[in-house]
Formats: structure tokens, C-alpha cells, sequence
């Protein structure tokens, strides 16, 4: 039973690593761009929500309505701006630029926020409850709402990008962007739009591991973004659903040596990492654009 509950808790945490890696999956499938400071704008929309609920003293889940519209503009500015200007020069510059703009941003939290821990909703029922399966099995109720929230995001991240105006328009500009710019496409803002989704996505995924564990400035870089690029890569870049399968197998790895040896959690995971890049480097469900 002990290995069975490892495998169920694998699956859940597997659901917070594709939360918070379907965003770097969308940029990546629209723009062909890494964003390497992907971890630290989810810090950052952690943060946010830390001081809008200390502000305005509004229960965890109704900031979302604040944080999440304001990542989303954040997105698109930054897209019609730094990450536009890079990306008209070359992808390396955008891996450059989004270096630059994760050290900016992780030195920034140093600055005004310090290098303490934060969490988000302690105390909460939420965030502390769980329920039992048996007598060896403990599932807390965060993960279970979390990986719900996570399919739920990707089936409606898949329905926009298949049945609405810009959903099309943005996977147009995926595959071919100078056909889609010929047939009138303004590929710049449909860019900005694509960016706006992937940051609205990336708050939720910051909150959510706010929630879960504690925040500080340096968990972007050494944590968030390690594990949303693996299941990215697990998975299969620019696909959406590989982004969950990448998740979940992570977090299986993960949890499964944990059960072997504490130590060997972070290990477990980086090891089928590498296994993937070498034996399917197109990751396991390989996709060209988002879908």
C-alpha cells in the first residue's frame, strides 16, 4: 500500500508540475521561445497574491480574480515589448533577454520582499485537510483540487485554441506565421494574446504552489522552472497534453524514490529527465504546435 500511495500522491503533485508548465508549453508551441524566467513570474504572481490578500483581506481563491487578469496584461506587455524586440532578432536573443529578465525579477524579490519564506492560504482547510483510503493512505485536498484545476485549465486551453477566432489564429501562427501574416494576421498581437494566456496560467500555477509549499525568491529559478521545463520536455514540446503525461510521470518519479530514500526524491525525477532526452527526445507525446 505504501507504494501504491506514493504512485496517487505522484499523480497529484504531477498536476501542480502541469499547471504550472502548460504555460511554458503554449510560448514555446506559438513562439518557439524558452522563457527562463517562467519560475519566477509565477514567484511573482505568488507575491502578488500574498499582498492583495493582505491589502484587501479577501479569502485565497478570490485574488485569483486580481492576480490572474493582471498576469495576463503583464503577458502581453511584455510580449509587444522586450520579447518582441528579441524575437525579431533571433530565438537566441529571447533566451538572453528572458535570462536577463529572470535575474532582474529574482533580485527585485531579494530587495523588496527579502529571502524569507512566504506561503499562501496556511491554515487554511484547503491548503492542511485530507481524507483517507484505507488505513495507509492520506490524500490532502490542495492536490486533489489542484490536478482538477489543471485538467480543467488544459481542456480549456484545448477548446479555446480549437473553436474560438484567436484560438485558430494563434495555431495559424504557429504553423506557418508569414502565410497567416499574408492572410491579414497581425501575428504581433495574436503573439501578445498567446502571451496573455500562458502568464494567466503561470499565476495559477504560482498560487497553487504557494499554497502547497512556501515561496521565496529564488524558488523560480531552483525549483518551479527545473520541473516545468522536465515535464515539458517528458511530455513533448509545444503539447498540451503531454504537458499533464510529463506532470504526472515526473511526479510518480519523484514519489517513487522518495520511497526508496528520502534523498533520492529530486533524483528520481531528473533521471527519467534524462532517460527521455536520450531514448525519445521528442518527448512522449510529440506535437509541432499547441494542440
Amino acid at each position: 500500500m505504501a507504494w501504491v500511495n506514493a504512485i496517487i500522491q505522484g499523480v497529484l503533485v504531477g498536476g501542480l508540475y502541469a499547471l504550472f508548465a502548460c504555460g511554458l508549453s503554449l510560448m514555446f508551441g506559438v513562439m518557439k521561445v524558452v522563457n527562463l524566467a517562467h519560475g519566477d513570474l509565477a514567484v511573482v504572481a505568488g507575491y502578488v497574491a500574498i499582498g492583495v490578500i493582505a491589502v484587501t483581506h479577501i479569502p485565497v481563491l478570490w485574488s485569483l480574480v486580481i492576480v490572474v487578469p493582471v498576469m495576463a496584461v503583464l503577458g502581453y506587455v511584455l510580449q509587444r515589448t522586450i520579447l518582441q524586440g528579441a524575437l525579431d532578432r533571433s530565438v537566441l536573443a529571447t533566451l538572453m533577454v528572458t535570462f536577463g529578465l529572470s535575474v532582474v525579477i529574482e533580485n527585485g524579490l531579494l530587495q523588496f520582499f527579502t529571502a524569507n519564506s512566504r506561503g499562501i492560504g496556511t491554515g487554511l482547510a484547503l491548503v492542511s485537510g485530507s481524507f483517507s483510503i484505507g488505513s495507509q493512505i492520506q490524500i490532502g485536498y490542495l492536490l486533489v483540487v489542484v490536478f482538477a484545476v489543471a485538467v480543467v485549465v488544459l481542456l480549456g486551453l484545448q477548446y479555446f485554441l480549437s473553436a474560438t477566432r484567436y484560438g485558430r489564429l494563434i495555431r495559424a501562427v504557429a504553423d506557418d506565421k508569414e502565410a497567416a501574416q499574408l492572410a491579414g494576421a497581425d501575428y504581433r498581437h495574436v503573439f501578445g494574446v498567446a502571451a496573455a494566456v500562458a502568464f494567466g496560467t503561470v499565476a495559477l500555477g504560482g498560487i497553487a504552489y504557494g499554497m502547497y509549499s512556501q515561496l521565496d525568491p529564488t524558488t523560480g529559478t531552483d525549483t518551479i522552472l527545473l520541473f516545468a521545463f522536465a515535464a515539458v520536455v517528458i511530455g513533448g514540446l509545444g503539447s498540451l497534453w503531454g504537458t499533464l503525461l510529463g506532470g504526472v510521470v515526473l511526479g510518480v518519479a519523484q514519489q517513487i524514490g522518495a520511497q526508496i530514500s528520502i534523498s533520492d526524491e529530486t533524483l528520481a525525477g531528473f533521471i527519467v529527465f534524462l532517460a527521455v532526452l536520450v531514448l525519445r527526445p521528442q518527448g512522449l507525446i510529440s506535437r509541432g504546435a499547441p494542440s
